[in-house]
């Protein structure tokens, strides 16, 4: 059983270009981080708050020029279409040896983003060691067999089913799953914590998405 392990400090964190963070834990993510890397226009926005990414990493079309002129030695473009800047920004940090990542400026601003970075957050746990996705509210992450996640009493938690038609048990939530066939997303969402640590148990190479609000 694998146990879920969020610790903000000293990872690489990508920031997307969607709504940037100001509450206390995305920021100190970007605060705690040992690399920032910006996803093409996002490196405005950090700029704006008075943090330098270390990399700007996409194909540019969102980027000033006055940065690209400003800062040429730290971007890194990448000119095909086929993925979208996150996904450029991932395989550079993978590229790097950076399996430890937390994702900012994901959700927001266009609703179609969020739901594809959502998916890409998926797709990013096959090879990171570790990846979350930080919003103003909570985190996201995904999960592939039986986890336990530490927890406290109160905790909002929503579960979406990335592979329909998983069977999932849990222990330690308000309203138990008991061998629930998740079919669509919207099953398992708005739970609750009892105490310091819930389990979700399933069979492994299905995969969840859990929202930990915080």
């Amino acid at each position: 059983m694998d146990r879920i392990n969020f610790d903000y400090k000293n990872k690489t964190v990508i920031v997307a270009d969607g709504d940037f963070p100001c509450t206390e834990l995305p920021l100190n993510c970007l605060k705690e981080a040992a690399h920032i890397v910006a996803c093409d226009g996002a490196a405005n926005q950090l700029l704006a708050h008075g943090i330098m990414p270390d990399w700007i990493v996409g194909d540019l079309d969102s980027l000033p020029s006055v940065i690209k002129e400003k800062l040429p030695e730290r971007i890194v473009h990448i000119k095909e279409q086929e993925s979208n800047d996150l996904s450029k920004a991932f395989r550079f940090t993978q590229e790097k040896g950076w399996n430890e990542l937390i994702i900012l400026g994901a959700t927001g601003k266009r609703e179609d983003h969020t739901l594809g970075n959502l998916a890409l957050l998926s797709e990013f746990a096959n090879t990171a060691k570790s990846v979350f996705m930080v919003t103003d509210y909570g985190c996201f992450v995904a999960i592939r067999g039986t986890t336990c996640f530490p927890s406290y009493p109160g905790e909002q938690i929503s579960i979406f089913a990335i592979t329909s038609g998983v069977r999932v048990c849990s222990t330690g939530l308000k309203y138990p799953l008991k061998n629930l066939q998740l079919n669509s997303w919207w099953q398992a969402t708005l739970n609750e914590a009892l105490g310091e640590e819930f389990i979700l148990s399933f069979p492994a190479g299905a995969e969840l998405l859990v929202f930990l609000a915080k």
